[in-house]
């Protein structure tokens, strides 16, 4: 059954690498206990980015334990849990293969996966690895933004369940991958997604495709 390997958070500190704000809170560390999860987030966890982090559709970010060991193959360097900004280390589950609404059960907790993770340049800053963002975007291993249907906490070693996946069979993976490869069909194809987050509508234009 796939797990929860850690529970990450962390404050937002200053830093001169850190983009325009100056300020991030990409370094997230294993929580020792449980940890509240509400609608906008984790308890004692901060985003610097309130512009592009956090709100309902990016309340919870989610990375599998298992494309942390692959870039760390890769990198030749070691690659702890939260290391990359998630909040939700995951264990068991193919994150490639996460639909656009699927839910997850994770205790009292239901989350809903809506986003792909989209590289930045203070992720690209924080990871001091020559072209970062362009590796990590080919790749195509970008985690999962979550929203929080149902509140609750969640602890290292809690199980994981998918209660839900959608008939559409649109993963977030391929519509990350739509997007920079401008496929307009499955851009369309993702728009027409019930409850789907309005984000969307700002990738569809790259691809020229409709929002009406």
């Amino acid at each position: 059954m796939p797990s929860i390997a850690s529970v990450n958070t962390g404050a937002a500190v200053d830093a001169d690498w850190a983009g325009r704000l100056k300020r991030t809170a990409i370094d997230k560390r294993p929580a020792a206990g449980p940890v509240a999860v509400h609608t906008l987030g984790l308890a004692g966890d901060e985003q610097a980015d309130r512009e592009h982090h956090g709100g309902i559709d990016k309340a919870v970010y989610a990375y599998a334990r298992e494309d942390l060991d692959l870039w760390q193959e890769r990198l030749g360097r070691p690659l702890r849990d939260g290391v990359f900004g998630e909040n939700l280390t995951t264990f068991g589950i193919d994150m490639d293969a996460v639909l656009i609404g699927e839910r997850w059960s994770i205790g009292p907790v239901l989350l809903e996966a809506a986003l792909p993770r989209t590289p930045c340049g203070v992720f690209r800053s924080w990871m001091e690895e020559a072209g970062w963002v362009k590796r990590f975007t080919a790749e195509g291993r970008t985690g999962v933004y979550l929203r929080v249907l149902a509140e609750g906490g969640i602890r290292a070693g809690d199980g994981l369940r998918v209660v839900h996946r959608p008939q559409h069979g649109i993963t977030v993976a391929a519509a990350f991958r739509a997007r920079y490869e401008r496929d307009r069909d499955l851009l369309r194809r993702v728009l027409e997604i019930p409850g789907r987050s309005q984000v969307w509508e700002e990738y569809a234009p790259a691809a020229g495709a409709q929002t009406s």
